[in-house]
């Protein structure tokens, strides 16, 4: 499969044009990847343009791709969004980095009552620059035309007012309805996971009373990091995406 790369200029680039590779993105391309000139090469823009091509130059500091091809991906649709609790550790990061491959298409992370991490002032910026980046580099690992977007950290309120629009899940081990046995209503699904210690009562209360369903992945109890790329692969199938 040929190697793939991310360029937010790209998305006017037409069959023929040259695209560049530059800063951080060339030095991975040249020094980590190892590209030859010649070699075949495709080019997203994370927006659902895709390029194919041939790397013509390259070099630590600039890679010049010509495009062969280009085509366009549609937004998937319902999309499938993941409400990640934060978590201690690198948990909630191993849950965004799988997920991303497995296919979510918007992340928010979410400050639950029993997470035990804190984002507040300076740290929720840097938070959300450092899950952004896992995100771009797990969407380019995995050949995606669309990279999810990571959101400011939510409330449990503002994960309530998306009940009104949107497929509120909230993966409960205590609920009776398996998520395999859900059927998706065309919505938005919104999958929302707790930290370690679950979502508490009264967190279960307010945003079931908002209309969000409690559902259940099995008889396991699975790790906060585990918990949504689970859902998120079942829910593939169900919407016909696997």
């Amino acid at each position: 499969m040929a190697l793939h790369f991310l360029v937010e200029n790209s998305s006017d680039a037409a069959v023929g044009d040259l695209v560049s590779l530059t800063g951080a993105e060339a030095k991975h391309a040249a020094v980590v990847r190892r590209l030859r000139v010649g070699e075949a090469v495709t080019v997203g823009d994370g927006a659902g343009v895709w390029l194919s091509g041939v790397a013509e130059e390259v070099s630590p500091s600039r890679v010049e791709v010509r495009v062969s091809a280009r085509s366009e991906e549609p937004a998937p649709h319902p999309r499938i969004v993941l409400a990640q609790a934060l978590a201690k550790g690198d948990r909630d990061e191993l849950a965004v980095q799988a997920a991303c491959e497995l296919g979510v298409d918007e992340i928010v992370p979410w400050q639950a009552s029993r997470s035990v991490s804190r984002w507040e002032g300076p740290k929720a910026v840097k938070g959300r620059e450092r899950w952004s980046t896992i995100v771009r580099e797990a969407a380019k690992q995995a050949h995606r035309a669309w990279v999810p977007e990571v959101l400011p950290p939510a409330t449990t309120a503002d994960l309530a007012a998306r009940a009104a629009s949107q497929q509120l899940l909230l993966l409960d081990p205590g609920a009776s309805t398996r998520l395999s046995e859900l059927e998706p209503d065309g919505r938005d699904i919104v999958l929302v996971v707790g930290p370690e210690g679950g979502i508490s009562d009264e967190e279960l209360t307010k945003l079931s009373e908002a209309g969000a369903e409690r559902v259940l992945l099995g008889e396991t109890v699975l790790r906060t990091s585990t918990a949504g790329p689970a859902a998120i692969a079942v829910l593939s199938v169900a919407l016909g995406r696997w």
